[in-house]
């Protein structure tokens, strides 16, 4: 199984800080709440709320592995799952939440009983208890001081009432074992309902993470197979230079053969075998320094000089700072080869062949020019008028995959005479 097999995987450190932003947001909220309506005991239920949140944080973690298992799977699949597994977890919370503040919920309801004049206990039977605070008997009378005042007649003494209605309003409310069980299941409904639509929450997010993996990791493998497209359209570009320029030279040899000039032939294949061992050395799609690429003409154009060793003259102005700047390989055969062909073959006088380079605003230009006749005509993408090579249209074909608008091409007569084909290219030092 390659990478590409392997669905995108959101980094642990992400799904970690993902659970600790969920449940430390709704720890802010529910503390914020709790000061807002003023909430008894605040400090108890703090640190209480702190460790039911690390809680939930673990519980979650736990959850996480599974949920992975999906990371491939369709939205349906995922949907039903999340709903599925995020039931046990919001109880399993629930119980912990109730654990947690079991005891600071006696103590509130003992206080809030207290305020309100009611003693709030358990039987043993565990039924909760209620009943008033007993008051002092004298509570409501007191004695009345001696003075000279005139006695007053005290009003009837009211009836006493009988021991069973004494006990019935002594009687304290009883709360059965069985509701406060119901109250509790009910609270902790509540409770899980709660902490189910929190893991929903986070297991969306997750999921949008995950897809957002999915997505960065989709568009890594098409930049991947783009550059690998270019990458063998750079070849096949390159590829078809060779046997343009082998085509041409065998042309040559067997001219040198039939007309009897074994040596020059001798010579030239000697050239011929050289440049290819130069030419074949590299990787056929990679940049090289531009000083090698001259390098590389240079012998190209000793092959040619055993032909006309009295037409060609051979210029190079290549400037020190530029010897490193890249350029692709083999990007000005065609063009030497045209300034041989059309400027040197037709003409029985010498022409001289320059290639030269120069900076400009950012930019690397290379120019090959020869004082000759002419040179082939730039007729724009589609071809050359030469049926038997690819000259200007492979430059500009190559240069278009480099370095898509980036690049231009230009071919064209001297106003003094002659012909000059110009490269402008991006400067480049690395590549």
């Amino acid at each position: 199984m390659t990478a590409a097999d392997h669905p995108a995987r959101v980094p642990t450190r992400i799904v970690f800080a993902s659970i600790a932003a969920v449940w430390l947001t709704y720890f802010v909220i529910a503390t914020l709440r709790g000061w807002l309506v003023g909430l008894e005991m605040h400090d108890a239920l703090l640190w209480r709320r702190l460790v039911v949140i690390l809680a939930s944080m673990l519980v979650t973690a736990a959850v996480w592995p599974l949920l992975r298992l999906l990371d491939a799977r369709p939205v349906w699949m995922k949907s039903v799952a999340v709903l599925l597994v995020a039931l046990p977890a919001s109880l399993l919370l629930a119980l912990i939440n109730q654990w947690a503040f079991a005891a600071v919920e006696e103590q509130a309801t003992a206080q809030i009983g207290a305020r309100e004049g009611l003693r709030i206990r358990s039987d043993e039977a565990g039924n909760l208890l209620v009943d008033p605070i007993g008051r002092d008997p004298g509570a409501g009378t007191t004695d009345a001081p001696a003075s000279s005042a005139p006695p007053v007649i005290a009003p009837p003494r009211p009836t006493i009432p009988t021991i069973a209605q004494q006990e019935q309003a002594d009687a304290a409310l009883t709360i059965d074992a069985q509701t406060r069980q119901d109250i509790r299941w009910r609270q902790l409904t509540d409770v899980a309902l709660g902490r189910y639509f929190l893991l929903l929450a986070w297991a969306g997010l997750y999921f949008a993470l995950v897809n957002g993996e999915q997505a960065a990791a989709a568009e890594r493998r098409e930049g991947a197979f783009r550059r690998a497209a270019k990458a063998a359209e750079l070849r096949s570009l390159r590829y078809q230079v060779n046997p343009h320029f082998l085509f041409n030279t065998l042309n040559s040899l067997s001219a040198m053969v039939m007309t009897g000039k074994a040596e020059a032939a001798e010579r030239m294949i000697q050239t011929l075998s050289n440049f290819y061992r130069h030419s074949l050395a590299g990787d056929a799609g990679a940049d090289l320094a531009l000083e090698q690429e001259i390098a590389q003409q240079r012998h190209y154009l000793e092959i040619e000089a055993v032909r006309f060793p009295e037409r060609l003259r051979v210029a190079i102005d290549l400037p020190a700072r530029l010897a490193e700047a890249r350029v692709p390989g083999m990007i000005l055969q065609p063009l030497v080869e045209n300034a041989v062909r059309y400027g040197v073959t037709p003409v029985a006088r010498p022409v001289t062949i320059r290639i030269s380079a120069a900076e400009d605003n950012g930019h690397l230009v290379i120019e090959v020019a020869n004082d000759g006749p002419g040179g082939e005509q730039d007729e724009g993408k589609g071809g050359s008028k030469s049926g038997l090579g690819i000259g200007l249209a492979n430059v500009r074909d190559r240069l278009a995959a480099r370095y898509g608008d980036g690049a231009v091409l230009s071919s064209g007569p001297l106003p003094s005479g002659g012909w000059r084909t110009t490269i402008i290219m991006p400067l480049a030092y690395h590549g």
